[in-house]
């Protein structure tokens, strides 16, 4: 892990360990995760990012690291781009899952496994199309928790004073489920300070420009969204060579004719054993079906989609994340800027809530996890040491921090992603960079990326999307 840049006044810039919180009575303790758990792609729990949230907080302590020699420096502003945390399958997933689970309740012949007689007699599922994608009691104590470490992380920042003053901003997508993760944000500040306001006051401005600028990006929408070439690799790997041997050892294990296997319901097995842990905490009969190759080739065929359609795949992809882009920036810049002492103080932190496919666009824009190879449907067996993995980078409840000192020498802006520092790409030299090193590093973006320009206009007609 890199070395964490923090100031002398006993405030954290970054700690090199996290700040967990105990999970609530509602989240109990998994006794036995999958192996397989670390392959989920973007329907992997922030835990196994972050696997030291399941202890006691008491139990972690803090690393604290000095700022450069001869430097003072005190936090001024925290802006979070963050995704929703857990939620129930979309409606397109629950429809699969009801029919693989049909098809195995009917058809499966093979195997005296407990698991696979749990699958073919007990097994039941319990997901309605009326949960379509809505948060989960897990989903809000993902957000919860998020917020209470954050908090202790940055206590200047987001104080008990900057709460009740409302001095915080909170952006929302309009989708229910970031609706509700922001409103859980608020209370898991409020837990934090004693407050418990009956009924809760939320305070957050809904703004899909900025959280969902790739539904108004005429030019992604047209040749991305609904252009079915602009992911051929993906769908060449979903027929290839390792798709294929899957299925067949998926079909033989349950004693189902190939035939009646296809990709998308094997991929709904797997993402049965993803849901029934990350919403229930359970491990499920279903996560026996795969073992961890078996994993890591249905997380790469997640992570061939998400390249091409949310990252470096296109252009357009992470060019649509502008608006976004140009918001963190100015917000920094205002934060950032000099000041007389009769000026009010500038606002100590932003919160966003999005999306995966928020997240992913605006990480490519930075120049972050860029392998030297893009994936593709041929090249599997030589990315295995790729860097380009949701399951690392955008779990439930991920998060991308942009933490703003004042320093002697001016203004230091670390990166932090998961509630791990980062470095700048080009800038790797420092931990916290000085802010003017960064905006140089990104002039060409902070003149150019021009969203209308990129676009073509926002797009007038489209459908919802709603699967990350």
């Amino acid at each position: 892990m890199l070395p964490v840049f923090t100031a002398t006044h006993g405030l954290l810039l970054a700690a090199l360990s996290l700040v967990p919180t105990r999970l609530s009575c509602a989240s109990p303790p998994v006794p036995d995760i999958p192996n397989i758990a670390t392959y989920f792609g973007t329907k992997s729990r922030y835990e196994e990012v972050n696997p030291d949230l399941l202890r006691d907080i008491l139990s972690v302590n803090r690393t604290v690291l000095r700022p450069p020699p001869g430097e003072s420096c005190s936090p001024v502003h925290l802006t979070a781009v963050i995704r929703h945390g857990t939620r129930y399958p979309t409606l397109k997933n629950i429809r699969r899952i009801n029919r693989m689970c049909e098809l195995v309740r009917r058809e499966a012949s093979r195997g005296s496994e407990g698991w696979l007689q749990d699958l073919r007699t007990r097994w039941e599922s319990w997901y309605t199309e009326d949960m379509d994608g809505q948060l989960v009691m897990k989903g809000r104590d993902d957000l919860r928790h998020l917020a209470r470490r954050l908090a202790s992380m940055f206590p200047s920042l987001l104080s008990e004073e900057n709460v009740r003053r409302r001095r915080i901003s909170f952006i929302s997508s309009s989708k229910h489920r970031c609706v509700s993760s922001v409103e859980a944000f608020q209370d898991g500040l409020r837990q934090l300070y004693g407050r418990h306001d009956d009924p809760p006051e939320y305070s957050h401005e809904v703004d899909d420009k900025l959280m969902r600028f790739f539904e108004r990006c005429r030019g992604y929408v047209d040749s991305v969204e609904n252009n079915r070439t602009a992911l051929m690799e993906v769908e060449k790997f979903k027929h290839g060579e390792e798709m294929e041997a899957l299925r067949r050892r998926t079909a033989e294990r349950l004693g189902l004719p190939l035939q009646r296997l296809t990709p998308d319901l094997v991929e709904a097995a797997f993402f049965l054993c993803s849901y029934e842990l990350s919403i229930k905490s359970v491990h499920s009969p279903w996560c026996f079906l795969f073992d961890e190759s078996d994993a890591k080739v249905l997380e790469y065929k997640s992570d061939l989609k998400q390249f091409w359609k949310r990252s470096y795949g296109h252009l357009v992809n992470r060019m649509s994340s502008c608006p976004l882009f140009h918001h963190v920036f100015r917000t920094l810049d205002k934060a950032g800027r000099p000041r007389r002492a009769t000026e009010a103080a500038p606002e100590p932190a932003s919160i966003l809530v999005g999306h995966a496919e928020t997240l992913l666009p605006l990480l490519s824009l930075l120049g972050l996890y860029k392998d030297q190879t893009p994936p593709t449907a041929t090249n599997y067996q030589s990315q295995h040491g790729r860097s380009f993995r949701t399951s690392r980078i955008v779990p439930y409840a991920a998060n991308l921090l942009f933490v703003l000192y004042d320093c002697r020498r001016g203004p230091r802006l670390q990166l932090l992603l998961n509630e791990t520092p980062l470095r700048f790409p080009g800038l790797r030299a420092e931990d916290a960079p000085l802010y003017r090193d960064v905006r140089a590093a990104y002039r060409h973006l902070l003149d150019g990326c021009d969203f209308h320009r990129e676009c073509e206009g926002r797009a007038e007609s489209r459908g919802p999307n709603t699967e990350l």
